[in-house]
């Protein structure tokens, strides 16, 4: 009796190997089929997600860049009066091909102001984790915050239109400002414990410091006399030489 194992699969041009066809050349037995199986699954798992990866790449890419062209028409038109087509043909995109990588306006406002949201988180907890001075690490993150909103977002005020998102989305959005906010003013406060700070109420001053940086996005516009990374140096200097003690 022939076993499914012992079974054969004939190709017409290729013959069966011999006995010692199926020993390594360092004499180790050579894989049957049945044992390659998972060998080539794993092989074929692997090149498969070199390729996502390498597509989610692209695609991040890109609605990088519509980002940055929608930025630019939010900010000339206002973000009630822009259209999908005015951010397509911004973008040097059909709007067939926007459609693709976002569903509607409030999409890519989400994305923006999410982006922008998980960066500043990011940028906050490297920062606790540093072995910087309190009023060092508040000088990093105004940066950062700056260089976030002028320099990648192009200085857009779509930023800060939170009320223009779908309830859903607002939520979303506002907890994770609510987070980062809360690590701002932890900074804050640390620096009035240690002394560096004056005391002062650390939610109201938090407040002031963010209040000033998201307003920023108001009146920049991107080729003007001083670039991002000049505005962001020079609010951190004003913003924290105001609170040293």
């Amino acid at each position: 009796m022939v076993t499914p194992a012992d079974r054969s699969v004939n190709i017409p041009g290729l013959r069966a190997p011999s006995p010692a066809a199926a020993t390594a050349p360092d004499g180790a037995p050579a894989l049957t089929r049945a044992a390659a199986r998972p060998h080539l699954r794993t092989m074929v798992r692997k090149l498969n997600g070199g390729s996502n990866h390498r597509r989610e790449r692209r695609a991040l890419a890109t609605r990088g860049a519509i980002l940055r062209a929608a930025a630019g028409v939010f900010r000339g038109r206002g973000f009630a009066q822009t259209g999908m087509r005015e951010i397509a043909s911004a973008a040097d995109l059909s709007t067939a091909n926007l459609y693709y990588y976002f569903h509607s306006k409030a999409d890519i406002l989400f994305f923006c102001q999410d982006h922008s949201a998980e960066r500043m988180l990011e940028t906050a907890r490297q920062l606790r984790r540093g072995r910087l001075d309190p009023a060092e690490r508040l000088r990093k993150v105004i940066e950062a915050h700056l260089l976030c909103t002028l320099d990648e977002l192009d200085g857009a005020a779509a930023h800060t239109e939170v009320d223009a998102l779908p309830p859903a989305l607002r939520l979303r959005i506002i907890k994770k400002r609510d987070r980062y906010e809360r690590a701002v003013r932890r900074m804050v406060q640390d620096g009035m414990r240690k002394k560096v700070f004056a005391r002062a109420d650390s939610a109201l001053t938090t407040r002031a410091i963010l209040g000033a940086l998201n307003w920023t996005t108001r009146w920049y516009r991107p080729g003007g006399r001083l670039p991002p990374r000049a505005v962001a140096a020079a609010f951190a200097d004003y913003l924290v030489r105001g609170l040293l003690a």
